[in-house]
């Protein structure tokens, strides 16, 4: 394959420090019926060298009138040679007399561009209201795009202040980071302004668009010192929400608003309720008062990632920040609590204090949804009952585990020497396992020496860029004692940082004491040497019991060797990573597994909730890289069938599902583990039903939800008739409540699936119906990928190809490989498109997530064989990341069906035969 990976030294790709911005004075004109943009930017710099050249960062722009103003030399010159490398994305601007080192000066650049649909840089949204398809603007910067929308050095490390103006139509809403200081009709303003740059900017309007049409500008008040990638703004006929929080710090009270298009705004009260609360949390938390004078959210129609956190103006697609009033289901609920928490957590964590180059991009990333700072502390204070330091092993714990068992893994802390690089690190190391380790971290300190330390670390980088050593020294401050010695965080923490992987500990036992010794784990089996060479210091968080049976925990036990011995009664219980805060899986003789999880089934306070679900994640996870059998892990699933909490169960359906799909090919073998699935889930929808109360519990609304969706799944006859008789009612009358909301995308997926196609126009024309909330729009692209008809599927690919938004075609992939009659032909469409795909997402995160979803579930060692071949004469250089992880997931999955289809047939037939 070629990976394309440029081998120039990272000192090629970053700018120059012969000269420093300190201060943008921006203004940007939006024609948004023209789809255009032009602007003029005045830069101040410090001169630190002499230099008779400046280098800056630009890409897709027109450049015209340039010119460079020495305030030492008091004179103005033009450029005499300019030239711009597409590939590096710099220009470079060259003048006839030197700019004298240690003096300032103002650089001006006039540009130009157009509002395309790229989802990054300045860009075009579009939405449709009252039959009439409109067009909104927007920023998506991070990481490397504000130099797509104003010539800027477009590094984190080169912070500077922001003064922006905007014009545009006078019937439009111009938004920014910082509140608007100033907004007036054009003609008014240009007939009295001296600014150059809000003169040549109106001067470019024609004198019959003058008559016609009115024209504003909106003047913003300066930001602090921030980077590049967190300027924002937008132009368009946006509504608005108003709430308010007061600080708990100050008394101050800040305006919140959250923007959307008028046909959407009734669905983003939620969103706007959980940034009130949130806020001051944070500022507790902290210790430090949000700093901007306000704080907005915008719900854009098209967007690449999920959301981002612009200082004072977070933005997002519609799934992130929407929520149905009349319908509101607890998945989509919390998806917006979560969206929300995080961009906010973003405002300390980023914006105020930032990382200085994208090396360091989990201390924004792992820090938020650590602590939402995030999605544990936060959200787990506003909504307790959700669980959410339990569901964090799931949603983030595991998922890291699961990319970082790979050879093609990278360290949390990884070298990014070019913008494809940067790109690739969005992902769930420089996130979920970033955010795992702070949490084991967080966990050995403790919580409140841990929220201490990430205080002073803020304080002490107030509006400045960090490395990972000031956090640790921050956490480092906050462990001291008496005595002035703290915790030697470095020690304990590089290696998690700092090299790929994690380990496996494997316990052996005597009457009296158990040896643990640390490996790395991969998904293919047992490391080589060579692959085996780190020592991580693991914090053991040993659990036994007392004389009476309680529990105790201790939390001072590390193994930073390869192995030690630790005193115990092995006759007794106990259990490593107690609370399942380590980054790690515990691999336990059988026997000690079974008795483990026969200790949990008998609940009571001997094992937690967190126990519970770690125990079931390890056991899969072991069984596929070999180290266990699959028939273990299927004995723990099987004792632990009267578990009553939902996290649990999410993790057994979990990782049944992911049985089912490796041995999607094996017909035999997938109707005997549906047989275990419905076995295990269709008790549970007996007894809770189809109907949701407002008094039930949020564990039993979502364990409700998750039985029917399994059962459904598994092919459970009773409770697919069931969905069917739903979405039969639902088309015939039109009424929405007859399908309860939560049950909405298991009942539309049965129905196609199990239908023809009249469900599937059905779910089609919801999808297409602009006014369709986006709970129900994604259930609807996930539906019109299961049917079981080949003209639906091809009608769908087709609609891929013309019809669909950018932002979602990964839904589409994502459900075509979930019906296991097209996998493998959804995987050629893919490659038979890659053309038209590519360019559609040049340049954005998604692609790699797209190329995974789209052939990251095929089984044979041929698949692997054409994906090579298909990719061999491919510019890699932007997802190399990704399709080699893809790739060593196909082998670990090729490997696991080998070794053991045989254990799980034998251990189904044991079944059948009780």
């Amino acid at each position: 394959m070629a990976s394309a990976v440029r081998e120039k030294p990272i000192s090629d790709f970053r700018l120059p420090l012969d000269v420093k911005p300190t201060h943008y004075d921006l203004t940007v004109k939006t024609d948004l019926e023209q789809e255009t943009f032009e602007g003029l930017v005045k830069i101040n710099l410090e001169v630190n060298e002499e230099t008779s050249s400046l280098v800056f960062n630009v890409a897709d722009l027109e450049v015209s009138d340039v010119s460079v103003y020495s305030h030492d030399l008091k004179t103005q010159q033009v450029d005499t040679c300019r030239s711009f490398d597409s590939e590096a994305e710099r220009g470079t601007l060259a003048f006839p007399i030197a700019l004298p080192a240690d003096s300032k000066a103002t650089l001006s650049i006039a540009f130009s561009g157009k509002l395309t649909g790229a989802m990054m840089g300045y860009y075009k949204s579009t939405y449709e209201q009252d039959g009439v398809k409109k067009v909104h603007s927007l920023t998506q910067f991070e990481p490397t795009a504000a130099r797509r929308a104003f010539p800027c050095w477009d590094e984190p490390m080169l912070k500077a202040s922001f003064s922006i103006t905007m014009v545009s139509r006078a019937d439009t809403v111009n938004l920014s980071n910082m509140s608007i200081a100033s907004e007036g009709l054009c003609k008014a303003e240009a007939d009295r302004t001296s600014d150059l740059a809000l003169a040549m900017l109106f001067s470019s309007l024609l004198v019959e668009e003058q008559t016609i049409d009115k024209w504003k500008i909106t003047r913003f008040n300066t930001t602090p010192l921030m980077s590049t990638y967190l300027v924002a703004y937008a132009n368009g006929h946006f509504a608005h929400l108003e709430g308010s929080y007061k600080s708990p710090l100050t008394g101050n009270i800040r305006p919140l608003r959250v923007y959307a298009t008028p046909d959407a705004i009734n669905q983003a009260q939620y969103a706007l309720d959980v940034k009130a609360r949130v806020l001051p949390i944070y500022e507790q938390i902290f210790d430090i008062e949000y700093p901007l004078p306000k704080l907005d959210t915008l719900v854009a129609h098209d967007f690449d990632a999920g959301a981002m956190e612009n200082w004072g103006l977070i933005t997002g697609r519609t799934s992130a920040f929407l929520l149905d009033p009349e319908r509101p289901d607890m998945a989509m609920k919390k998806r917006v609590t979560v969206f929300q928490s995080h961009e906010v957590a973003h405002m300390w964590f980023g914006d105020i204090t930032t990382m200085e180059w994208w090396d360091y991009l989990y201390l924004n990333e792992g820090v938020c949804i650590l602590k939402n700072m995030g999605e544990v502390i936060v959200v787990g204070t506003i909504y307790p009952e959700w669980k959410v330091d339990s569901e964090f092993i799931s949603e983030h714990l595991n998922d890291a585990l699961d990319l970082d068992a790979k050879l093609s893994s990278h360290p949390i802390e990884v070298q990014c020497p070019d913008a494809n690089q940067i790109n690739q690190i969005f992902d769930s190391l420089s996130y979920s396992k970033a955010a795992s380790v702070l949490r084991m971290l967080s966990n050995f300190v403790g919580q409140d020496r841990f929220l201490l330390g990430v205080s002073i670390y803020l304080k002490d980088h107030l509006y400045a860029n960090t490395v990972t050593k000031d956090l640790w020294d921050g956490i480092g401050k906050a462990t001291r004692g008496s005595d002035g010695v703290g915790i030697d965080v470095p020690k304990m923490m590089d290696n998690w940082i700092m090299r790929m992987g994690f380990p496996v500990l494997t316990v052996t036992e005597t009457k009296d004491s158990i040896t643990v010794r640390q490996d790395r784990f991969l998904e293919t089996g047992p490391a080589e040497a060579k692959d085996n060479q780190t020592i991580w210091a693991i914090p053991l968080a040993v659990r036994t019991t007392d004389a009476e049976g309680k529990p105790i925990i201790d939390n001072t036990a590390m193994l930073d060797t390869r192995e030690t011995t630790l005193p115990i009664d092995t006759s007794k219980t106990y259990k490593l990573n107690s609370g399942t805060y380590g980054v790690y899986r515990v691999l336990y003789s059988v026997e000690r597994l079974v008795r483990i999880a026969r200790e949990a089934a008998e609940g009571g306070a001997i094992f937690s909730l967190n126990d519970r679900i770690g125990l079931v994640h390890d056991a899969m996870a072991l069984a596929k890289s070999g180290h266990a059998t699959v028939s273990s892990a299927l004995t723990v699933v099987d004792i632990l069938r009267n578990e009553q909490e939902f996290l649990v169960w999410d993790s057994i359906a979990r990782n049944l599902g992911l049985l089912v799909s490796t041995w999607w090919e094996d017909k035999a073998l997938v109707k005997g583990l549906d047989e275990f699935r419905k076995g295990l889930f269709k008790p549970i929808v007996d007894r809770l039903g189809y109907v949701y109360s407002p008094s039930d519990s949020a564990d039993i609304s979502q364990l409700r939800t998750k039985a029917v969706g399994q059962a459904a799944s598994a092919g459970d006859q009773d409770v697919v008739n069931k969905l069917k008789e739903m979405f039969n009612a639902y088309t015939n009358t039109r009424d929405e409540s007859k399908i309860p909301a939560d049950l909405f995308r298991t009942t539309a997926i049965t129905a196609v699936k199990h239908g023809g196609p009249g469900e599937y126009n059905f779910v089609k024309a919801l999808y297409e119906n602009p006014t369709t909330v986006p709970s129900v729009g994604i259930s609807a692209m996930y539906a019109m990928c299961a049917s079981k008809d080949k003209s639906c599927i091809s009608d769908t690919e087709q609609f891929i190809l013309n019809k669909a938004r950018n932002q979602d075609i990964i839904y589409f992939f994502i459900g075509l490989q979930m019906n296991y009659d097209r996998r493998r032909s959804s995987a050629k469409f893919f490659m038979d498109n890659y053309k038209n795909l590519e360019e559609r997402y040049k340049g954005n995160f998604s692609f790699k997530a797209v190329i995974s979803a789209a052939i990251g579930n095929l089984s044979t060692k041929e698949d692997i064989e054409v994906i090579n071949k298909f990719f061999e004469d491919k510019d890699t250089s932007r997802y190399h990341l990704a399709l080699a992880q893809t790739l060593d997931s196909l082998r670990a999955s090729i490997a696991w069906i080998e070794r053991s289809t045989a254990d799980i047939a034998g251990w189904i037939e044991k079944q059948n035969v009780k």
